[in-house]
């Protein structure tokens, strides 16, 4: 196997993990989690994209502007759930989705 299959490999493991976390929990934070792992399995295939077409600086500049969005988008969305906890007690999103009613 070359480091680009191993690569392509890795990037299609993240984003699976990823999906599967999504799925499968509904606590606010682990849902968190389980996008970063999906954009960290994106960022990987970027990165393994620009080695394989020879644009490597390209690939790491676009996942380091990717790093930046991510870490901010992940930190409001932990502030907003740590708003969500005090106000409704609760992290579960079947339990918040049936306040509504």
């Amino acid at each position: 196997m070359t480091a680009i299959q191993i690569g392509i490999a890795g990037a299609v493991l993240l984003v699976a993990v990823g999906l599967y976390g999504l799925l499968v929990s509904r606590h606010l934070i682990k849902v968190v989690i389980a996008l970063q792992i999906m954009v960290k399995g994106a960022m990987l295939a970027i990165i393994v994209a620009g080695a394989a077409v020879g644009q490597t600086n390209l690939a790491q500049s676009i996942a380091l502007t990717v790093i930046v969005v991510d870490t901010i988008a992940a930190v409001l969305a932990l502030a907003l759930i740590v708003q969500i906890k005090r106000r409704t007690g609760t992290l579960d999103a079947a339990e918040l989705a049936q306040l509504r009613h």
